[in-house]
């Protein structure tokens, strides 16, 4: 056999061998190199999988919308966009201060013996101008007067009825289903009586006016005299708080203006809180119920939905836990 090999077939071979080797060797290298390339791709893999995921991308929209809203609501306005304005913010008024009220809490109610103070502040002191067409004499029944208060206040006022079998309007005593007179017949009357300026009906005020409660009351206690360098007519009253500065409502609320059946002070700051806790019972009076009912909303939906998640795991933690294995048939050809 090794008669018939060519000559030349040993230096061949040999240098074949010779050429084959360094690929080896590179072979090996570019394996090693393969395997550390894929351990650190795989890192990379994982921290692109973790901030592509869904979780992180609603995690971060999250915050960047909680820490927008929580500095709007520091500072009123976001940083580096600028406002646009049709008047002067001083046109605006003062912003008012936020008062404690007890019922801003989400399981507070409304002051009662608040409310029939404040009532009181109103009907000797606002009803001379201000209507409250949203309020019968019904609805105060329970809330701050009895059914028996509540009658004997209606029928002290007149109200104009009928017509009667003769075809004429007649007077009767007011009954509680009747809303409370205003003190004008029409705005003609209402603009007349004030140099011109019509007086607001306080049933929606607190929900009418940007700030509530807490506008109503640092304008009732707000009035002071006009600073140097601001000039106001005659006939009307400075107050910071009113858009403008000038108002023609004058201080009405004094020290000892009222006298309270239940023996509470009647100082300017105690009347002007009653009557804003009435007013904001009256343009919202159904406050104490839907507290009362989001309480019992929450314990319910809560529970059900702490049944619902029980029942999920019980039934789908099985079927998502479980193993399913394959085993290919046997081949009974034998090949």
């Amino acid at each position: 056999m090794l008669s018939r090999l060519p000559p030349g077939a040993l230096k061949q071979a040999a240098s074949a061998a010779r050429l084959r080797s360094p690929s080896l060797a590179s072979s090996s290298r570019s394996t090693s190199v393969r395997f550390a390339s894929s351990s650190a791709s795989s890192s990379s893999n994982a921290f692109e999988s973790f901030m592509n995921s869904r979780l992180t991308l609603a995690s971060a929209t999250l915050f960047t919308a909680g820490t927008v809203a929580w500095y709007a609501h520091l500072y009123g306005t976001l940083p580096f966009i600028g406002e646009a304005h049709a008047s002067h913010l001083s046109d605006e008024g003062l912003h008012p201060p936020a008062y404690p009220w007890p019922h801003n809490g989400f399981f507070d109610s409304f002051d009662h013996a608040s409310i029939r103070r404040g009532y009181q502040v109103y009907r000797e002191v606002c009803a001379a101008c201000h209507s409250l067409n949203r309020i019968a004499w019904r609805n105060l029944v329970g809330v701050s007067h009895t059914a028996d208060e509540a009658r004997e206040m209606a029928e002290e006022v007149e109200y104009q009825d009928g017509p009667n079998d003769d075809g004429e309007m007649f007077q009767r005593p007011g009954k509680l289903a009747d809303y409370m007179p205003a003190p004008y017949p029409n705005e003609e009357a209402a603009r007349a009586g004030n140099a011109g300026a019509l007086p607001p009906d306080l049933s929606l005020i607190v929900k009418a006016r940007h700030g509530g409660a807490d506008y109503i009351f640092a304008l009732l206690t707000g009035y002071v005299d006009p600073p140097a360098g601001v000039e106001i007519r005659e006939g009307m009253n400075y107050n910071p708080f009113f858009p403008g500065g000038a108002l023609s409502m004058a201080r009405v609320l004094f020290d000892g203006l009222v006298e309270y059946d239940d023996g509470t002070p009647a100082t300017t700051s105690q009347m002007a809180k009653d009557v804003v806790t009435f007013l904001n019972w009256a343009a919202e009076p159904e406050h104490d119920e839907r507290k009362k009912t989001g309480i019992k909303a929450i314990i319910l939906f809560s529970t059900l939905f702490a049944l619902s998640v029980y029942t999920k795991r019980y039934k789908w933690g099985p079927i998502k836990n479980r193993k399913i294995q394959y085993n290919p048939p046997a081949d009974k050809t034998g090949h």
